[in-house]
C-alpha cells in the first residue's frame, strides 16, 4: 500500500507500508525531488547491470528525508509549510516514509528503532526550525 499525503498540490509525505509488494521497479517520487524513493522486486537469478553513477552537480535547497521503521510503533504528525497541522499516521516496523515538504514531528508509541536517510552535509540546527506544533496537536 502506498499513501501520498498532499496539501496545496505539494507532496508532504509518501508512506510505503511494509505489506506493499509489486514486481519490477516503481518510483514514487517526481523526477525533480532531491530524494528519490523507489521499490524494487525481482525474481531469483535476475541480473541487475553493474554500474557507477556520473558526477553531476546538483543544487539542493530543501532537505528531504526517508525513515525506515525497523522496530516498534511511531506516530508521525504532518504539517504544511505554514506549520498548520494536516494529519497524522501510525508507522509500524517495515514501513518507510519520505518526508518531502512542510513540517513533521513524532510520538514514539512503543520503543522504536529507525534508520534515517537524507542529503548532506548536515548543518545541525541551521538545517531546521523547531516549533511547538506537536505539543499542541498530540492526540489528533
Amino acid at each position: 500500500m502506498i499513501e501520498k499525503i498532499e496539501k496545496d498540490n505539494k507532496i508532504l509525505a509518501i508512506i510505503i507500508r511494509a505489506s506493499y509488494s509489486d514486481n519490477g521497479v516503481h518510483f514514487f517520487t517526481p523526477n525533480d525531488f532531491s530524494q528519490q524513493l523507489a521499490f524494487m522486486k525481482h525474481p531469483k537469478n535476475t541480473l541487475i547491470d553493474a554500474h557507477t553513477h556520473n558526477i553531476v552537480l546538483r543544487e539542493v535547497s530543501l532537505t528531504q528525508e526517508v525513515l525506515v521503521i525497523r522496530k516498534g510503533k511511531i506516530k508521525v504528525y504532518l504539517y504544511d509549510e505554514n506549520r498548520n497541522f494536516i494529519e497524522s499516521h501510525i508507522l509500524l516496523a517495515g514501513d518507510i516514509i519520505l518526508l518531502a515538504h512542510g513540517g513533521h514531528g513524532f510520538e514514539c508509541i512503543e520503543d522504536v528503532e529507525m534508520v534515517e536517510v537524507k542529503q548532506g552535509p548536515y548543518l545541525g540546527e541551521k538545517d531546521k526550525v523547531r516549533f511547538d506544533g506537536l505539543k499542541r496537536d498530540i492526540g489528533k
